[in-house]
């Protein structure tokens, strides 16, 4: 092994944790020069169960928020158990352990939501009533905003969980990332793909981080291999947003942040738990002709700005809207 590189990579143990894992490991392998067939020898899948996966009764909000999916598998970095780390980006907190860092963004999947209910209606053909079922406060203060008569059920568990609960009968709709479906090749779902200007997504989402600590060069440099910079960009703008306004899967917010025709476009939103209340932001950002660097530090501040403006609108009914 001392003649190729040799990373350790630790995730959840769902199904799309696993094959999250495995989208990096291929993407290592064709960037480092790593015959496919020595990929899984070169990096080691190692998987956990994290506390998020254990406890699976109440809502993330009640039981601990996001950290709850990510605690277990940031310690296997710091005491050296695995080298890097394949989070989705939505699951992790505002702010990293220290010693450990973001040392790469893969391009972006489908940031979208996907609806899905047996009939394979839309969220508007639901009759009045209708149960919705999710674990998201992002996706049902804007389900609520769209359709005020829905009655919201906690619904959690991984992909195919789900799944069950809605054929069962749990609910009469729910809600699914379109990245998560893809990437469990489970398209035959049938399943109505909202547009942001329908639901926006969550903060991040389609986006795989993969972590490394802050120390170990060589791991850093094989993660650089696969970094995509115009991810990298829209989710750091994503990501100074959530910090700025100390978000959580407590916090009704979403946003979207996307590079096209040398710009990047960031929209955020902020909502009441009922939907009543709704508060957006745009931003545009140049980066023709301007180093990382520079574009790097723009897309921070204007996340950070935009929530700024946000808070200030909301005033007192920010503690509402930013519920904990």
């Amino acid at each position: 092994m001392s003649d190729r590189p040799y990373l350790r990579i630790a995730t959840r143990r769902s199904p799309l944790a696993v094959a999250q894992g495995e989208m990096v490991r291929a993407r290592l392998a064709a960037a480092l020069g790593v015959d496919a067939a020595a990929a899984e020898e070169a990096f080691p899948i190692l998987t956990f169960v994290t506390t998020g996966d254990r406890q699976q009764t109440g809502s993330l909000a009640e039981i601990g928020g996001k950290g709850l999916f990510v605690k277990e598998i940031e310690m296997a970095l710091l005491t050296k158990e695995a080298d890097i780390a394949v989070h989705s980006m939505k699951d992790l907190p505002a702010e990293m352990p220290t010693g450990l860092i973001q040392a790469a963004t893969p391009p972006r999947d489908d940031p979208r939501d996907a609806f899905l209910s047996p009939g394979g209606g839309t969220l508007d053909d639901l009759p009045q009533g209708a149960r919705v079922g999710t674990s998201s406060v992002r996706r049902a203060a804007q389900a609520l905003r769209r359709r005020p008569d829905l009655s919201i059920v906690e619904m959690r568990g991984n992909v195919q969980t789900r799944l069950g609960k809605l054929e069962a009968g749990a609910a009469d709709g729910t809600f699914l990332a379109e990245a998560g479906l893809v990437r469990l090749g489970r398209t035959d779902v049938v399943r109505r793909v909202l547009e942001p200007d329908v639901m926006l997504p969550a903060l991040g989402q389609g986006v795989l981080c993969v972590q490394s600590r802050e120390d170990d060069e060589a791991a850093r440099a094989a993660c650089g291999a696969i970094n995509d910079v115009p991810t990298e960009l829209a989710t750091a703008a994503e990501r100074a947003f959530v910090a700025a306004l100390d978000g959580s899967c407590r916090t009704p917010m979403a946003g979207l942040a996307q590079v096209r025709g040398g710009k990047l476009h960031f929209e955020a939103q902020i909502l009441t738990l009922d939907g009543k209340r709704a508060m957006r932001r745009e931003r545009t950002i140049a980066l023709h002709g301007r180093d990382h660097d520079d574009c790097l530090l723009d897309a921070i501040a204007a996340g950070a700005e935009m929530a700024q403006e946000l808070a200030e609108e909301a005033g007192p009914l920010l503690v509402e809207m930013l519920s904990r």
